[in-house]
């Protein structure tokens, strides 16, 4: 196996820890290679409140999946969730020194480092800045500003905001766990990545990840996304009501809930009833599966309006921002009998559960294609993403001759450029080019470490 080509993807979630290893094989699905499950003893609600049972939960995930693909971790992309995360729309702006040079990705990244120098609240920090739509002088509705003229380049941003100490505190526990954090993304949009088409984000649709602490909402319009939201309620709640409603233990309401469990009441006979073992000794005691589908279903409805609430709050109703794809719900929640009925009686929008397996290779296990693993397939597509990403720049540093690339000259290294080739006029102009471009790659690299490095100092 080719060490480049393995990507590796962490849920740390309210209920479980899950390690996944895999690669892209020659037809570019997924090709899982491992995976590792633990219970999650020191995660409420996605947030991480306990923080030694947090790293035996994860070295135990990342002990399983080692031994199930014989391939040592070094390190992951993890997903993060929980109710502190929030998200706010932004509009910026840069103004380029000359509108005569075409618009390069450095002039983007120039204006999304800038909204990532926004002041936030006391105690929060930024973790995503996903530009929406871009205006050059004046002129709207650009999606790709790359190669186009202008002065002034405006763009609006969806910006994922969470609290420092969250964030740190996740970090904290992978590299206490003996591996590195190579990157953080907001779980929602790792799970529409693996579930989500293209041309669904392009129709509008909101996706809905229902986790045993949170659901998740991620909208999606014209292939942008427009919305994210973080609800504190997921199947634990569920579980817990099924616990006091029945007079049973916890492990007995969650196997209630998975085997037998529905969202709609209507669908159960009045006769129906499951024997549960009593404790020590203890006579068994009988549930109606009736009673069990009305427990279930009001806090099914409760947590479904809570998501519709923020649907409504994007404004789905208006014309120009309905959302033709409906819902897809994926999740541990999403395999719950006939929710997807219930969310198209509440929502009155189309909807379908969302299954990763459209990314995965034809030999991947069943049990993969689950909605359940739909954030971690989602972290690893993510991982292959950012290590491609990172091998097409190295690629540039190391070759800068190569005659595929052709360097943007940076803004502030321009007038250096100049004079170095003013200085060395007595060289050829074959000499004088290499300087040049040599300088630029230098450059280049340098901005790229020192990415790196803050990104390292953060996560710690």
């Amino acid at each position: 196996m080719e060490k480049d080509n393995i990507a590796v993807g962490l849920d740390i979630g309210t209920t479980k820890i899950v390690a996944m290893i895999g690669k892209k094989n020659e037809y570019g699905k997924l090709e899982i290679l491992g995976i590792g499950k633990s219970k999650s003893l020191g995660v409420s609600r996605g947030v991480v409140n306990n923080i030694t049972k947090t790293i035996l939960s994860i070295q135990q995930a990342v002990q399983e999946a080692e031994n199930n693909s014989g391939y040592k971790i070094k390190d992951v992309v993890v997903g993060i969730a929980g109710q502190h995360i929030r998200s706010i729309q932004h509009t910026d702006y840069i103004s380029r020194h000359n509108p005569e040079e075409v618009i390069g990705g450095n002039d983007i990244q120039l204006l999304i480092d800038q909204v990532n120098k926004l002041a936030m609240l006391p105690g929060e920090e930024i973790i995503h800045v996903l530009p929406q739509e871009f205006k050059i002088d004046g002129q709207s509705e650009i999606k790709e500003p790359i190669g186009m003229y202008g002065g002034r380049l405006e763009a609006s941003f969806h910006v994922v905001v969470g609290q420092a100490a969250s964030i740190r505190n996740v970090g904290r526990c992978i590299q206490s766990s003996g591996i590195e954090l190579s990157g953080l993304t907001l779980e929602p949009l790792s799970s529409a990545d693996a579930v989500l088409s293209q041309e669904e984000k392009e129709a509008g649709v909101a996706l809905i990840d229902i986790g045993g602490g949170t659901t998740d909402l991620a909208i999606f319009k014209d292939g942008i996304i427009r919305h994210t939201a973080v609800i504190p309620f997921g199947g634990n709640v569920i579980t817990d009501d099924i616990k006091e409603g029945c007079s049973i233990i916890e492990k007995q309401a969650e196997l209630l809930k998975v085997k037998f469990g529905s969202a709609w009441p209507g669908e159960n006979r009045d006769n129906e009833i499951v024997s549960i073992p009593g404790l020590r000794g203890r006579e068994p005691k009988e549930i109606s599966l009736k009673n069990l589908s009305k427990i279930i279903h009001a806090r099914v409805v409760e947590i479904v309006d809570l998501v519709f609430t923020e649907v409504k709050a994007y404004g789905h109703e208006d014309p120009r921002k309905k959302l033709i794809a409906g819902i897809v719900l994926t999740g541990g929640g999403a395999e719950l009998k006939h929710i997807k009925q219930l969310v198209e009686y509440i929502t009155g929008m189309d909807t379908r559960i969302g299954y990763p397996n459209e990314h995965l290779a034809g030999n991947s296990d069943e049990e993969i294609s689950s909605p359940l693993y739909a954030t971690v397939v989602g972290l690893v597509m993510k991982s292959i993403e950012n290590k491609s990403q990172s091998a097409v720049r190295m690629d540039l540093v190391e070759k800068p001759k190569a005659p595929v690339y052709r360097a943007p000259i940076a803004q502030e290294t321009a007038q250096e450029v100049f004079e170095e080739v003013q200085a060395n006029n007595d060289k050829s102009a074959h000499d004088k080019q290499d300087s040049t471009v040599n300088r630029i790659q230098r450059n280049f690299f340098d901005r790229y470490v020192d990415k790196i490095k803050d990104f390292l100092d953060n996560a710690e």
